[in-house]
């Protein structure tokens, strides 16, 4: 009897491959298949024994998938990709347009309900783990405010938003926090930001042959959700610039919350979440691995529909007994 959860990755650029090295640090899990748009001899995996297949072959795979790792993009693949396989397979997948977050769970919740499915959304690091630690600060300083700075570093949703403009062949973005306003906060400041007031945006794009560049710089600035808020700059690059210069995965970012407590709020706290990131992708895949765990958890106990992390216990991500837990890391 097979007693590891099987897991299924669509799509495999960054972050599935990311997903695919997590795999082989989660023993209760094994990989049975990737499914992909490209041609499956042009993907090549180290272990022979899983299948790279076709997309449109995953409906032959769902009595041997527990827990399919959805790994495209949010901006154009997870709306469409989403609802599709969450009425099919339990799913877990890193959606990041954070202005479409509602209209996406109530997608994905109806599309997972028809076949009792449950379908895990916006898993990554934000959302994901910064907003889990948004809603702890908040809840335990209630008399405060919350920041969020993302970078510096190369974000995947942005970037990829950026290579689905036309004209564009390759092109990297850079989040980077304002570090006077980053400052000011962890002193104890609490300003009224906009969101152009926290971060700059810096995208470094490479235009195919005969693009219009004045067209893409527009489009690109125009973007909602993505940079039409931001201080945003864009710099046409050659694409052996790009190669050289921009191929690193690093990322990062800070929640900070400071709050006041006391009869007169005159006792000032200061809590803060960081991460330093070598590679964005393979963090974030190791994040929807525990959540794949979670959401098998989930499944089993009757639990359907879509979730996000504020839905699921801590203890559902990890592979030890609730009593090792406690005796280990309460």
């Amino acid at each position: 009897m097979n007693d590891k959860i099987r897991i299924g990755i669509v799509g495999y650029g960054n972050l599935g491959k990311g997903a695919r090295l997590a795999i082989v640090q989660n023993p209760d899990m094994e990989l049975i298949a990737i499914f992909t748009r490209r041609n499956v001899d042009s993907i090549h995996v180290e272990d022979k024994q899983v299948k790279v297949l076709n997309i449109h072959m995953a409906e032959e795979y769902v009595d041997l998938i527990d827990v399919m790792l959805l790994c495209g993009g949010s901006a154009v693949d997870l709306p469409i990709q989403g609802p599709y396989f969450a009425s099919m397979y339990n799913t877990v997948d890193s959606y990041d347009n954070h202005g479409n977050i509602s209209e996406y769970f109530r997608d994905m919740d109806k599309a997972s309900k028809l076949k009792g499915k449950t379908s895990t959304i916006c898993i990554g690091w934000d959302p994901g783990l910064f907003s889990m630690n948004r809603i702890l600060f908040e809840s335990i300083l209630p008399k405060g405010e919350s920041y969020t700075f993302w970078g510096p570093g190369l974000s995947q949703g942005h970037s990829d938003a950026i290579r689905r403009v036309v004209g564009v062949k390759d092109g990297v973005q850079y989040t980077i926090p304002i570090k006077d306003a980053l400052e000011a906060i962890r002193r104890g400041k609490t300003p009224q930001l906009t969101t152009g007031e926290k971060h700059i945006r810096k995208c470094y794009v490479v235009e195919e042959e005969g693009a219009d560049k004045d067209k893409i710089l527009k489009e690109i600035k125009s973007m909602p959700n993505y940079f039409l808020d931001y201080d945003t700059e864009v710099i046409f690059i050659s694409e052996k610039e790009l190669k050289e210069n921009h191929s690193q995965m690093l990322h990062g970012g800070f929640v900070i919350r400071c709050g006041s407590t006391g009869r007169e709020y005159d006792n000032n706290h200061l809590m803060e979440f960081s991460l330093k990131l070598d590679n964005n992708p393979e963090f974030t895949s190791s994040i929807l691995l525990a959540y794949a765990r979670a959401t098998y958890k989930l499944n089993k106990e009757g639990h359907v529909g879509a979730k996000t992390v504020f839905d699921i216990p801590l203890k559902y991500l990890s592979n030890r007994t609730s009593v090792d837990l406690c005796k280990s890391l309460l």
